[in-house]
């Protein structure tokens, strides 16, 4: 190697070393979810639910994880207010925390009460409020159903299966005030990432991809926040899952 070559190479290592280091968040770095609150601290009501997932392997820098998100705000017309955020870099610690949550709420603010437990979508504030709608009765069950004026909200959502007071109930009795995440009745998927409800699957990148490179994502994330020791492969490899919603 002649003596330009080498100063090449000592520049291109010095180069993708810095990148390394500035990249991405560390585990430390407040999450763009504290951002947003932080920034609504004198809204008394609000949802912030994971819209979409990205994550970006890289060789000789730092993977990029990032997230994008919906900010839903009641207002005192009656009307909702619906955002929607751009990409959002996150730490591999906290995508690997919301892994599970694409399409939740992973925040929220009812009455100025602050709750970081993700929770189906709408659950925490339009649910089982007869501001929004009525439990009415179906062949012997019970199912939530939104008022016409909010009709678009199960789309919102994502609500394309009812939902079932059985479900809501337990939801209320035995997760509301434990501060455990809610994905369905006795620990299911009705919810989430690995959703059961057929929207979920057939809409989102995720759900068209195949098992092996999910679990490859969750193996990579997992080692990425367990461990400051990285290895990377020569490739380079990016997921997008979206997590529907109703308007921008």
């Amino acid at each position: 190697m002649d003596k330009f070559a080498k100063i090449a190479f000592v520049c291109l290592f010095v180069c993708l070393l810095l990148k390394s280091c500035t990249s991405a968040p560390n585990s430390n770095t407040k999450s763009p979810v504290d951002e947003l609150i932080k920034e609504m601290n004198d809204v008394s009501n609000f949802s912030i639910i994971l819209y979409d997932m990205e994550f970006e392997e890289n060789t000789f820098s730092k993977d990029i994880y990032r997230q994008k998100y919906q900010i839903i705000t009641p207002k005192k017309d009656g009307e909702i207010d619906v955002k929607e955020t751009g990409w959002k870099d996150v730490s591999s610690k906290f995508f690997q925390a919301n892994v599970n949550n694409m399409g939740m709420e992973i925040a929220s603010k009812v009455d100025g009460k602050l709750s970081k437990t993700a929770v189906p979508a709408g659950y925490s504030q339009y649910v089982g409020n007869s501001q929004y709608g009525q439990w009415s009765n179906r062949g012997g069950s019970s199912f939530w159903e939104f008022y016409g004026k909010y009709a678009m909200m199960s789309s919102l959502f994502n609500m394309m299966s009812p939902i079932n007071r059985g479900s809501y109930d337990d939801y209320s009795r035995n997760y509301r005030n434990t501060n455990r995440p809610y994905y369905g009745t006795s620990g299911g998927t009705t919810y989430g990432t690995a959703s059961t409800m057929k929207n979920r699957g057939t809409t989102s990148s995720w759900g068209k991809s195949q098992s092996a490179f999910k679990s490859s994502v969750q193996r990579r994330v997992s080692r990425s926040s367990g461990s400051s020791t990285r290895t990377g492969r020569s490739s380079s490899s990016t997921y997008r899952s979206r997590g529907g919603g109703f308007g921008k």
